[in-house]
């Protein structure tokens, strides 16, 4: 039985391509579940399922975030902005 290549070449552009179209999908189905949410005083399963899909969306983003490498300079003071 094969195997899942664990091996991925993607730049720095495919990523952010991702996490913007994950972003997006996030923003429109929180936009779409909100209201439906509202109006129902039950939870009914298209509510659970898309529920479910925002939680396994905002945890791969924070695995996404998790992953980057942020730039410090070794030498002289770090100033933020």
């Amino acid at each position: 039985m094969p195997g899942y290549n664990s091996k991925f070449d993607l730049s720095v552009e495919d990523m952010d391509l991702i996490e913007t179209a994950l972003r997006q999908t996030k923003a429109d189905l929180s936009a779409r579940v909100i209201p439906e949410a509202v109006q129902h005083d039950k939870a009914d399963d298209s509510l659970r399922a898309a529920d479910e899909t925002l939680r396994q969306i905002h945890d791969l983003l924070g695995r996404l975030h998790n992953q980057k490498v942020f730039y410090r300079p070794r030498n002289g003071a770090y100033i933020g902005g």
